[in-house]
């Protein structure tokens, strides 16, 4: 099943990539999940209009607690809802998720370690900042093996 997931997420992701411009902006994220019980942090591209409204977003974070350490590498898709006159944007999307863990099982000689894969659904919003940066916040529903509920915050730059 992990396989299979990745290969399928290697087949969405790279030619959306080889298609689309070049990174429109970097950033930042932070946030806490629930199932395993987290906080994490990490960092994302945003490759805009691979399709109408549509943007990829590949994000790596960390996350600790729950005695576990986990390493996501996921790959978002996320639809811009048009709403006229807000400087705001919302969105909603899925996306897919290959998570490394690590285990701590309380000894130097018992930990262990798993990859799993899943996906999930997002809804968000980003807003424009004064600094020209966007700041943005999500909730993702976890799908087979990934967190159950991820609640995160950010900021995207402009490449320039």
């Amino acid at each position: 099943m992990r396989k299979l997931l990745t290969v399928l997420a290697a087949l969405i992701v790279i030619p959306a990539a080889a298609h689309a411009d070049p990174f429109s902006n970097y950033g930042v994220h932070l946030g806490f999940g629930n199932d395993p019980d987290q906080v994490f942090f990490g960092g994302q591209f945003t490759i805009g209009d691979v399709g109408p409204n549509i943007d990829l977003v590949p994000m790596v974070d960390i996350g600790f607690g729950d005695n576990a350490t986990i390493i996501s590498l996921n790959g978002d898709f996320r639809y811009r809802l048009d709403i006229s006159g807000q400087t705001w944007q919302p969105y909603v999307g899925g996306g897919i998720g290959v998570h490394f863990v690590s285990f701590d099982s309380g000894g130097p000689l018992q930990d262990d370690s798993d990859t799993f894969g899943g996906g999930h659904f997002i809804v968000g919003v980003d807003a424009p900042t004064r600094s020209g940066s966007r700041f943005f916040t999500d909730l993702k529903l976890g799908i087979g093996d990934s967190p159950d509920l991820k609640i995160e915050a950010g900021w995207n730059f402009r490449l320039r």
